[in-house]
Protein backbone atom coordinates (compact mmCIF):
# COMPACT_ATOMS: atom_id res chain seq x y z
CA UNK A 1 0.00 0.00 0.00
CA UNK A 2 1.26 3.48 -0.67
CA UNK A 3 2.06 5.90 1.86
CA UNK A 4 -0.43 8.87 1.98
CA UNK A 5 0.62 11.76 0.23
CA UNK A 6 2.02 14.59 2.69
CA UNK A 7 0.43 17.71 1.87
CA UNK A 8 1.50 21.64 2.90
CA UNK A 9 -1.75 24.27 3.61
CA UNK A 10 -0.75 28.06 3.79
CA UNK A 11 -3.85 29.45 5.51
CA UNK A 12 -4.33 33.25 5.15
CA UNK A 13 -6.75 34.35 7.99
CA UNK A 14 -9.54 36.30 7.19
CA UNK A 15 -8.07 36.89 3.32
CA UNK A 16 -11.05 38.87 2.15
CA UNK A 17 -10.47 41.33 4.91
CA UNK A 18 -6.92 41.39 4.06
CA UNK A 19 -7.65 41.95 0.71
CA UNK A 20 -10.68 44.26 0.94
CA UNK A 21 -8.10 46.44 3.40
CA UNK A 22 -5.12 46.25 1.78
CA UNK A 23 -3.28 45.79 5.57
CA UNK A 24 -2.10 42.57 7.58
CA UNK A 25 -4.22 42.37 10.94
CA UNK A 26 -5.07 43.39 13.63
CA UNK A 27 -8.11 45.47 11.54
CA UNK A 28 -11.07 47.49 12.95
CA UNK A 29 -14.25 45.96 12.82
CA UNK A 30 -14.84 45.36 9.52
CA UNK A 31 -17.37 43.01 7.51
CA UNK A 32 -17.98 41.74 4.29
CA UNK A 33 -21.60 41.82 3.07
CA UNK A 34 -23.17 40.06 0.15
CA UNK A 35 -27.10 39.80 -0.67
CA UNK A 36 -27.38 41.58 2.85
CA UNK A 37 -25.82 38.95 4.92
CA UNK A 38 -22.25 39.08 6.19
CA UNK A 39 -19.61 36.84 4.41
CA UNK A 40 -16.39 37.64 6.39
CA UNK A 41 -15.63 39.81 9.80
CA UNK A 42 -11.96 40.52 11.49
CA UNK A 43 -11.37 39.02 14.63
CA UNK A 44 -12.31 42.06 16.58
CA UNK A 45 -15.85 42.07 14.66
CA UNK A 46 -16.17 38.51 15.80
CA UNK A 47 -15.20 39.76 19.53
CA UNK A 48 -18.63 41.66 19.68
CA UNK A 49 -20.74 38.73 18.54
CA UNK A 50 -20.48 39.49 14.76
CA UNK A 51 -20.50 36.12 12.81
CA UNK A 52 -20.42 35.11 8.68
CA UNK A 53 -23.95 34.13 7.67
CA UNK A 54 -26.02 36.90 9.90
CA UNK A 55 -28.15 39.46 8.70
CA UNK A 56 -26.69 42.49 7.75
CA UNK A 57 -28.91 43.99 10.73
CA UNK A 58 -27.98 41.80 13.07
CA UNK A 59 -24.72 42.50 12.88
CA UNK A 60 -25.18 46.25 13.28
CA UNK A 61 -27.47 45.16 16.68
CA UNK A 62 -24.30 43.78 18.18
CA UNK A 63 -21.54 46.22 17.14
CA UNK A 64 -23.66 49.61 15.56
CA UNK A 65 -20.00 51.00 14.63
CA UNK A 66 -19.25 48.31 12.42
CA UNK A 67 -18.36 48.70 9.15
CA UNK A 68 -19.35 47.50 6.62
CA UNK A 69 -18.11 46.64 2.32
CA UNK A 70 -19.21 45.16 -0.14
CA UNK A 71 -17.71 41.60 -0.51
CA UNK A 72 -15.97 41.71 -4.09
CA UNK A 73 -14.59 37.83 -4.92
CA UNK A 74 -13.04 38.75 -8.10
CA UNK A 75 -10.79 41.16 -5.96
CA UNK A 76 -9.96 38.68 -3.18
CA UNK A 77 -8.24 36.16 -6.46
CA UNK A 78 -6.59 39.27 -7.68
CA UNK A 79 -5.20 40.39 -4.39
CA UNK A 80 -4.11 36.80 -3.42
CA UNK A 81 -2.24 36.28 -6.75
CA UNK A 82 1.11 38.38 -5.92
CA UNK A 83 1.03 36.53 -2.88
CA UNK A 84 0.91 32.84 -4.70
CA UNK A 85 3.47 33.80 -7.29
CA UNK A 86 5.83 34.54 -4.32
CA UNK A 87 4.60 31.19 -3.05
CA UNK A 88 5.77 29.56 -6.53
CA UNK A 89 8.96 30.98 -6.34
CA UNK A 90 10.23 29.27 -2.95
CA UNK A 91 7.55 26.35 -3.53
CA UNK A 92 7.08 25.21 -7.12
CA UNK A 93 3.98 23.40 -8.12
CA UNK A 94 1.80 25.92 -5.20
CA UNK A 95 -2.44 24.93 -6.01
CA UNK A 96 -4.81 27.45 -5.50
CA UNK A 97 -7.95 25.98 -3.30
CA UNK A 98 -9.23 29.33 -3.11
CA UNK A 99 -8.36 33.10 -2.54
CA UNK A 100 -6.68 33.01 0.82
CA UNK A 101 -5.76 29.08 0.74
CA UNK A 102 -2.62 27.03 -1.56
CA UNK A 103 -1.71 23.30 -1.10
CA UNK A 104 1.29 22.20 -2.02
CA UNK A 105 2.99 18.45 -2.22
CA UNK A 106 5.27 18.60 1.21
CA UNK A 107 8.23 15.83 0.25
CA UNK A 108 9.82 18.22 -2.54
CA UNK A 109 10.22 21.49 -0.26
CA UNK A 110 10.71 19.70 2.96
CA UNK A 111 13.38 17.42 1.27
CA UNK A 112 14.93 20.91 0.47
CA UNK A 113 15.45 22.29 3.82
CA UNK A 114 15.54 18.74 5.53
CA UNK A 115 12.65 18.56 7.25
CA UNK A 116 8.83 19.30 7.48
CA UNK A 117 9.44 21.65 10.36
CA UNK A 118 11.92 23.46 8.91
CA UNK A 119 10.24 23.86 5.73
CA UNK A 120 7.60 25.78 7.94
CA UNK A 121 9.58 27.80 9.42
CA UNK A 122 11.43 28.58 5.79
CA UNK A 123 8.24 29.74 4.31
CA UNK A 124 6.77 31.75 7.52
CA UNK A 125 9.86 33.52 7.25
CA UNK A 126 9.47 34.34 3.61
CA UNK A 127 5.87 35.85 3.89
CA UNK A 128 6.56 37.39 6.76
CA UNK A 129 9.09 39.77 5.42
CA UNK A 130 6.83 40.05 2.68
CA UNK A 131 4.39 41.25 4.33
CA UNK A 132 2.22 38.37 5.74
CA UNK A 133 2.86 37.71 9.16
CA UNK A 134 -0.59 36.42 9.67
CA UNK A 135 0.00 33.64 7.73
CA UNK A 136 -0.27 29.66 9.04
CA UNK A 137 0.89 26.49 7.88
CA UNK A 138 -0.57 22.97 8.32
CA UNK A 139 1.55 19.88 7.58
CA UNK A 140 -0.62 16.28 7.25
CA UNK A 141 -1.71 13.09 5.02
CA UNK A 142 -4.19 14.89 2.53
CA UNK A 143 -5.34 18.83 2.18
CA UNK A 144 -8.38 18.19 4.07
CA UNK A 145 -6.25 17.60 7.17
CA UNK A 146 -3.44 19.90 6.56
CA UNK A 147 -6.36 22.64 6.20
CA UNK A 148 -7.28 21.84 9.49
CA UNK A 149 -4.28 21.95 10.86
CA UNK A 150 -3.06 25.16 9.35
CA UNK A 151 -6.31 26.77 11.30
CA UNK A 152 -4.57 26.24 14.77
CA UNK A 153 -3.51 28.95 16.70
CA UNK A 154 0.20 28.61 16.38
CA UNK A 155 1.81 29.69 13.31
CA UNK A 156 2.74 25.92 11.89
CA UNK A 157 1.22 22.62 12.91
CA UNK A 158 2.63 19.30 11.87
CA UNK A 159 0.31 16.48 12.05
CA UNK A 160 2.75 13.45 11.73
CA UNK A 161 2.13 10.24 9.23
CA UNK A 162 -0.66 7.92 9.88
CA UNK A 163 -2.40 9.64 12.48
CA UNK A 164 -5.03 12.23 10.99
CA UNK A 165 -8.14 10.34 11.98
CA UNK A 166 -6.57 10.93 15.81
CA UNK A 167 -5.55 14.18 15.38
CA UNK A 168 -9.50 15.05 13.39
CA UNK A 169 -11.39 13.19 15.76
CA UNK A 170 -12.30 16.09 18.56
CA UNK A 171 -12.94 18.79 15.68
CA UNK A 172 -16.59 19.60 15.44
CA UNK A 173 -18.56 18.02 12.46
CA UNK A 174 -19.37 22.02 11.17
CA UNK A 175 -15.47 21.50 10.18
CA UNK A 176 -16.78 19.38 7.05
CA UNK A 177 -18.34 22.65 5.68
CA UNK A 178 -21.66 21.01 4.87
CA UNK A 179 -24.15 22.86 7.02
CA UNK A 180 -27.42 20.07 5.98
CA UNK A 181 -25.10 17.46 6.71
CA UNK A 182 -23.58 18.51 10.05
CA UNK A 183 -27.20 19.75 11.36
CA UNK A 184 -28.69 16.31 10.79
CA UNK A 185 -25.69 14.71 12.58
CA UNK A 186 -25.93 16.84 15.50
CA UNK A 187 -29.45 16.04 16.08
CA UNK A 188 -28.54 12.11 15.47
CA UNK A 189 -26.44 12.86 18.44
CA UNK A 190 -22.75 12.89 16.34
CA UNK A 191 -20.76 15.85 16.86
CA UNK A 192 -17.63 15.21 16.50
CA UNK A 193 -15.57 14.11 13.44
CA UNK A 194 -14.55 11.18 15.37
CA UNK A 195 -17.97 10.07 16.42
CA UNK A 196 -19.02 10.49 12.68
CA UNK A 197 -15.73 8.88 11.24
CA UNK A 198 -16.90 5.59 14.02
CA UNK A 199 -19.95 4.88 12.27
CA UNK A 200 -19.82 2.15 9.97
CA UNK A 201 -19.21 2.87 6.17
CA UNK A 202 -21.85 0.91 4.37
CA UNK A 203 -24.25 2.53 6.71
CA UNK A 204 -23.43 6.04 5.98
CA UNK A 205 -23.35 5.12 2.15
CA UNK A 206 -26.67 3.44 2.47
CA UNK A 207 -28.19 6.70 4.42
CA UNK A 208 -26.72 10.09 2.98
CA UNK A 209 -25.20 8.98 -0.21
CA UNK A 210 -21.92 9.40 -2.19
CA UNK A 211 -21.21 12.68 -0.80
CA UNK A 212 -21.68 11.64 2.91
CA UNK A 213 -19.28 8.86 2.12
CA UNK A 214 -16.89 11.05 0.77
CA UNK A 215 -17.17 13.38 3.60
CA UNK A 216 -17.49 10.18 6.32
CA UNK A 217 -13.92 9.48 4.55
CA UNK A 218 -12.10 12.68 5.11
CA UNK A 219 -13.62 12.56 8.43
CA UNK A 220 -11.43 9.29 9.18
CA UNK A 221 -8.44 11.07 8.04
CA UNK A 222 -8.52 9.25 4.43
CA UNK A 223 -8.43 12.33 1.89
CA UNK A 224 -7.69 10.57 -1.65
CA UNK A 225 -7.79 13.83 -3.69
CA UNK A 226 -4.89 14.06 -5.80
CA UNK A 227 -3.28 17.36 -5.32
CA UNK A 228 -1.13 17.84 -8.74
CA UNK A 229 -1.45 21.60 -10.61
CA UNK A 230 -2.83 21.38 -13.72
CA UNK A 231 -0.44 19.82 -16.05
CA UNK A 232 -0.15 21.48 -19.28
CA UNK A 233 -0.99 19.53 -22.14
CA UNK A 234 2.83 17.33 -23.44
CA UNK A 235 1.73 17.56 -27.12
CA UNK A 236 1.76 21.35 -26.97
CA UNK A 237 5.49 22.02 -24.71
CA UNK A 238 8.69 22.12 -26.70
CA UNK A 239 11.80 22.51 -25.45
CA UNK A 240 15.55 23.10 -27.83
CA UNK A 241 19.06 22.63 -26.08
CA UNK A 242 22.33 24.25 -27.16
CA UNK A 243 25.88 23.00 -27.32
CA UNK A 244 27.52 24.93 -26.44
CA UNK A 245 25.61 26.83 -24.45
CA UNK A 246 24.46 30.57 -26.11
CA UNK A 247 25.50 33.90 -24.51
CA UNK A 248 23.55 36.28 -26.06
CA UNK A 249 19.98 37.28 -26.04
CA UNK A 250 19.66 37.87 -29.79
CA UNK A 251 21.72 34.37 -30.22
CA UNK A 252 19.26 32.65 -28.02
CA UNK A 253 16.27 34.86 -29.61
CA UNK A 254 17.38 33.40 -33.51
CA UNK A 255 18.45 29.85 -32.13
CA UNK A 256 14.41 29.60 -30.68
CA UNK A 257 12.35 30.56 -33.58
CA UNK A 258 11.93 27.17 -34.98
CA UNK A 259 11.07 26.26 -31.54
CA UNK A 260 8.43 29.05 -31.40
CA UNK A 261 7.27 27.85 -34.67
CA UNK A 262 6.46 23.97 -33.37
CA UNK A 263 4.85 25.83 -30.67
CA UNK A 264 2.38 27.41 -32.72
CA UNK A 265 1.89 24.62 -35.03
CA UNK A 266 0.81 22.34 -32.21
CA UNK A 267 -1.43 24.70 -30.86
CA UNK A 268 -3.44 24.73 -34.17
CA UNK A 269 -3.44 21.44 -34.76
CA UNK A 270 -5.45 21.58 -31.59
CA UNK A 271 -7.36 24.03 -32.32
CA UNK A 272 -6.94 26.51 -29.61
CA UNK A 273 -4.55 30.06 -28.96
CA UNK A 274 -2.20 30.19 -26.32
CA UNK A 275 -3.06 33.36 -23.88
CA UNK A 276 -0.28 32.72 -21.37
CA UNK A 277 2.82 30.66 -21.69
CA UNK A 278 5.63 30.25 -19.19
CA UNK A 279 9.38 30.23 -20.28
CA UNK A 280 11.93 28.05 -18.27
CA UNK A 281 15.41 29.17 -19.17
CA UNK A 282 18.11 26.79 -18.45
CA UNK A 283 21.91 28.11 -17.92
CA UNK A 284 25.12 26.14 -17.92
CA UNK A 285 25.04 25.92 -13.98
CA UNK A 286 21.55 24.07 -14.13
CA UNK A 287 19.86 26.91 -12.70
CA UNK A 288 16.23 27.26 -14.44
CA UNK A 289 14.70 30.58 -14.64
CA UNK A 290 11.07 31.01 -15.07
CA UNK A 291 8.42 33.45 -15.77
CA UNK A 292 4.97 33.45 -17.14
CA UNK A 293 4.00 36.18 -20.04
CA UNK A 294 0.29 37.34 -21.02
CA UNK A 295 -0.91 38.54 -23.75
CA UNK A 296 -3.82 40.53 -24.17
CA UNK A 297 -5.10 38.60 -27.14
CA UNK A 298 -3.39 35.62 -28.16
CA UNK A 299 0.82 34.79 -29.33
CA UNK A 300 2.08 34.03 -32.41
CA UNK A 301 5.34 32.78 -32.85
CA UNK A 302 7.03 36.34 -33.14
CA UNK A 303 5.67 36.99 -29.44
CA UNK A 304 6.81 33.94 -28.03
CA UNK A 305 10.59 34.87 -29.52
CA UNK A 306 10.35 38.24 -28.18
CA UNK A 307 9.06 36.82 -24.21
CA UNK A 308 12.81 35.23 -24.38
CA UNK A 309 14.97 38.19 -25.10
CA UNK A 310 13.00 40.14 -22.73
CA UNK A 311 13.27 37.44 -20.18
CA UNK A 312 17.27 37.12 -21.06
CA UNK A 313 17.69 40.46 -21.01
CA UNK A 314 16.27 41.05 -17.89
CA UNK A 315 17.95 38.45 -16.27
CA UNK A 316 21.34 39.81 -17.60
CA UNK A 317 20.51 43.27 -16.19
CA UNK A 318 19.29 41.43 -12.73
CA UNK A 319 22.72 39.46 -12.76
CA UNK A 320 24.56 42.84 -13.43
CA UNK A 321 23.29 44.27 -10.12
CA UNK A 322 24.78 41.50 -8.37
CA UNK A 323 28.47 41.13 -6.79
CA UNK A 324 30.71 39.08 -9.38
CA UNK A 325 30.99 35.57 -8.09
CA UNK A 326 32.72 33.82 -10.74
CA UNK A 327 31.56 30.24 -9.09
CA UNK A 328 27.84 31.10 -9.50
CA UNK A 329 28.29 33.66 -12.15
CA UNK A 330 25.37 33.85 -14.73
CA UNK A 331 26.59 31.73 -18.29
CA UNK A 332 25.00 31.10 -21.05
CA UNK A 333 21.48 29.32 -22.01
CA UNK A 334 22.04 25.63 -22.44
CA UNK A 335 18.16 24.96 -22.76
CA UNK A 336 14.72 27.11 -23.15
CA UNK A 337 11.41 25.57 -22.72
CA UNK A 338 7.85 27.04 -23.84
CA UNK A 339 5.25 26.03 -22.42
CA UNK A 340 1.17 27.31 -22.92
CA UNK A 341 -0.21 27.41 -19.64
CA UNK A 342 -3.32 29.38 -20.67
CA UNK A 343 -5.39 28.31 -23.57
CA UNK A 344 -8.62 29.03 -25.69
CA UNK A 345 -10.66 27.79 -28.34
CA UNK A 346 -9.56 29.51 -31.73
CA UNK A 347 -12.90 30.27 -32.94
CA UNK A 348 -13.08 33.05 -30.41
CA UNK A 349 -10.11 34.67 -31.68
CA UNK A 350 -11.00 35.00 -35.50
CA UNK A 351 -11.15 37.42 -37.09
CA UNK A 352 -15.11 39.08 -38.33
CA UNK A 353 -16.84 38.95 -41.30
CA UNK A 354 -15.28 42.00 -42.69
CA UNK A 355 -11.40 41.83 -41.11
CA UNK A 356 -10.10 42.41 -37.70
CA UNK A 357 -12.32 45.17 -35.55
CA UNK A 358 -10.29 48.10 -34.15
CA UNK A 359 -9.09 46.08 -31.15
CA UNK A 360 -7.12 43.63 -32.84
CA UNK A 361 -5.71 45.89 -34.81
CA UNK A 362 -4.38 48.18 -31.65
CA UNK A 363 -3.52 45.05 -30.13
CA UNK A 364 -0.79 44.09 -33.32
CA UNK A 365 0.00 48.05 -34.01
CA UNK A 366 1.08 48.08 -30.28
CA UNK A 367 3.02 44.47 -30.05
CA UNK A 368 5.32 45.61 -32.80
CA UNK A 369 5.93 49.36 -31.28
CA UNK A 370 6.74 47.06 -28.09
CA UNK A 371 8.84 44.23 -30.39
CA UNK A 372 11.05 47.74 -30.92
CA UNK A 373 11.19 49.38 -28.26
CA UNK A 374 11.20 46.83 -25.30
CA UNK A 375 9.17 44.94 -22.83
CA UNK A 376 9.26 48.09 -20.57
CA UNK A 377 8.93 50.95 -23.77
CA UNK A 378 4.98 50.22 -23.79
CA UNK A 379 2.67 50.06 -20.86
CA UNK A 380 -0.91 51.02 -19.73
CA UNK A 381 -2.30 52.98 -16.78
CA UNK A 382 -4.25 52.20 -13.94
CA UNK A 383 -5.61 54.38 -11.23
CA UNK A 384 -5.07 53.13 -7.63
CA UNK A 385 -5.79 53.90 -4.19
CA UNK A 386 -3.60 56.29 -2.88
CA UNK A 387 -3.41 60.31 -1.73
CA UNK A 388 -0.59 61.06 -3.60
CA UNK A 389 -0.76 61.15 -7.34
CA UNK A 390 2.63 59.29 -7.35
CA UNK A 391 0.99 56.13 -5.17
CA UNK A 392 -1.89 56.18 -7.47
CA UNK A 393 -0.52 56.09 -10.63
CA UNK A 394 0.24 52.52 -11.99
CA UNK A 395 2.16 51.54 -15.35
CA UNK A 396 1.96 47.59 -16.09
CA UNK A 397 3.93 46.40 -19.16
CA UNK A 398 1.05 45.65 -22.21
CA UNK A 399 0.03 42.38 -22.27
CA UNK A 400 0.74 42.00 -18.64
CA UNK A 401 -2.35 41.59 -15.71
CA UNK A 402 -2.57 45.02 -14.19
CA UNK A 403 -2.61 44.29 -10.44
CA UNK A 404 -3.03 47.36 -8.23
CA UNK A 405 -1.34 47.98 -5.27
CA UNK A 406 -3.78 49.57 -3.62
CA UNK A 407 -7.51 49.02 -3.57
CA UNK A 408 -8.92 53.06 -5.60
CA UNK A 409 -12.45 51.97 -4.24
CA UNK A 410 -11.85 52.32 -0.70
CA UNK A 411 -11.64 55.63 1.27
CA UNK A 412 -8.36 57.35 0.56
CA UNK A 413 -9.01 60.46 3.73
CA UNK A 414 -6.83 63.70 2.31
CA UNK A 415 -6.56 62.23 -1.51
CA UNK A 416 -7.29 64.66 -4.15
CA UNK A 417 -10.96 64.92 -5.30
CA UNK A 418 -11.22 64.35 -9.16
CA UNK A 419 -10.76 65.83 -11.10
CA UNK A 420 -7.01 65.08 -10.82
CA UNK A 421 -3.85 66.29 -13.05
CA UNK A 422 -3.42 65.34 -16.60
CA UNK A 423 0.20 65.12 -16.18
CA UNK A 424 1.88 63.75 -13.18
CA UNK A 425 6.01 65.03 -12.09
CA UNK A 426 7.48 62.10 -10.97
CA UNK A 427 9.24 62.66 -9.01
CA UNK A 428 8.02 66.16 -8.18
CA UNK A 429 9.37 68.79 -9.59
CA UNK A 430 10.67 72.10 -7.32
CA UNK A 431 9.08 75.16 -7.64
CA UNK A 432 9.38 79.03 -6.25
CA UNK A 433 5.69 80.41 -4.88
CA UNK A 434 6.57 84.40 -3.89
CA UNK A 435 4.50 86.93 -1.78
CA UNK A 436 3.80 90.08 -3.80
CA UNK A 437 6.87 91.57 -2.33
CA UNK A 438 9.27 88.78 -3.21
CA UNK A 439 9.48 86.60 -0.15
CA UNK A 440 8.63 82.82 -0.06
CA UNK A 441 5.26 81.70 0.87
CA UNK A 442 5.46 79.90 3.96
CA UNK A 443 2.58 77.78 6.13
CA UNK A 444 2.63 78.16 9.89
CA UNK A 445 1.16 75.96 12.55
CA UNK A 446 -2.15 76.69 12.05
CA UNK A 447 -2.20 75.51 8.21
CA UNK A 448 -2.48 79.24 7.04
CA UNK A 449 -0.26 80.86 4.28
CA UNK A 450 2.09 83.32 5.62
CA UNK A 451 0.92 85.62 1.96
CA UNK A 452 -1.07 85.79 -0.81
CA UNK A 453 0.62 83.70 -3.57
CA UNK A 454 1.93 86.37 -6.20
CA UNK A 455 4.56 84.52 -8.74
CA UNK A 456 5.13 80.81 -8.87
CA UNK A 457 7.95 79.65 -11.58
CA UNK A 458 8.34 83.34 -12.88
CA UNK A 459 4.81 83.95 -13.90
CA UNK A 460 1.80 85.77 -12.11
CA UNK A 461 -0.59 84.41 -10.39
CA UNK A 462 -4.24 84.91 -11.21
CA UNK A 463 -6.05 82.23 -8.68
CA UNK A 464 -5.49 80.08 -6.01
CA UNK A 465 -7.32 78.00 -3.51
CA UNK A 466 -5.92 75.54 -0.59
CA UNK A 467 -4.05 75.37 1.51
CA UNK A 468 -5.55 71.50 2.25
CA UNK A 469 -3.27 69.53 4.60
CA UNK A 470 -2.31 65.59 4.28
CA UNK A 471 -0.59 63.76 7.05
CA UNK A 472 -0.06 60.08 6.29
CA UNK A 473 1.95 57.42 8.68
CA UNK A 474 2.71 59.95 11.19
CA UNK A 475 3.84 57.41 13.65
CA UNK A 476 6.61 56.09 11.42
CA UNK A 477 9.31 58.30 11.10
CA UNK A 478 10.49 56.31 7.47
CA UNK A 479 7.46 55.77 5.86
CA UNK A 480 6.05 59.34 7.09
CA UNK A 481 4.56 62.04 4.11
CA UNK A 482 3.22 65.22 5.08
CA UNK A 483 2.59 68.67 3.53
CA UNK A 484 0.10 71.28 2.15
CA UNK A 485 -1.41 71.38 -0.99
CA UNK A 486 -1.90 74.46 -3.15
CA UNK A 487 -4.24 74.65 -6.27
CA UNK A 488 -2.71 77.94 -8.67
CA UNK A 489 -3.47 79.33 -11.86
CA UNK A 490 -1.16 81.76 -13.78
CA UNK A 491 -0.85 84.14 -16.26
CA UNK A 492 -0.64 81.17 -18.54
CA UNK A 493 -3.57 80.01 -18.01
CA UNK A 494 -1.28 76.64 -16.58
CA UNK A 495 -3.15 75.37 -13.76
CA UNK A 496 -0.83 73.56 -11.07
CA UNK A 497 -1.23 71.25 -7.93
CA UNK A 498 1.79 71.93 -5.99
CA UNK A 499 2.37 71.41 -1.82
CA UNK A 500 4.90 72.66 0.49
CA UNK A 501 7.17 69.70 2.13
CA UNK A 502 10.10 70.23 4.50
CA UNK A 503 10.35 74.03 3.81
CA UNK A 504 9.93 73.79 0.41
CA UNK A 505 7.42 74.04 -3.18
CA UNK A 506 6.87 71.51 -4.91
CA UNK A 507 5.07 70.82 -7.86
CA UNK A 508 3.05 67.45 -7.57
CA UNK A 509 1.10 67.59 -11.59
CA UNK A 510 -0.61 69.87 -13.79
CA UNK A 511 -3.41 70.21 -14.94
CA UNK A 512 -4.58 69.95 -18.91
Amino acid sequence: MNAPLRVLVLWFPDWPLRAALGSPPPHPPTALVHANAVVACTASAREHGVRAGQRRRVAQGHLPALRVLPHDPARDERAFLPVLHLIEKHAPGASLLRPGLAALRARGITRFHGGESEAADALLRVLTHAGFPEARIGIADGPFTAEAAARSIRPWTIVPPGEAKEYLSAFDVQALRDEQLAGLLIRLGVRTLGEFAALDALEVRDRFGERGARLHALAAGADSRPLVPRPPDPELVRAVEFEPPLGGADQVAFAVRQTADAVMLALGDADVVCTEVRIDLTDDNGLVFSRSWLHPTCFDAADLVDRVRWQLEALAAEHAKEPVDEARAFGGIAAVRITPVAVDDAAHHQPGLFGSGSDERLHHAVSRVQTMVGHQGVVTAAVAGGRWLADRQVLTPWGERTVTPRDPDRPWPGSLPDPVPAEVFLPPRPVVLESIVGTEVGIDERGMLSADPARIGGAAVQAWAGPWPIDERRWTAAQGRRGHRLQIVDDRNRAWLVFLARDRWWAEGRYR
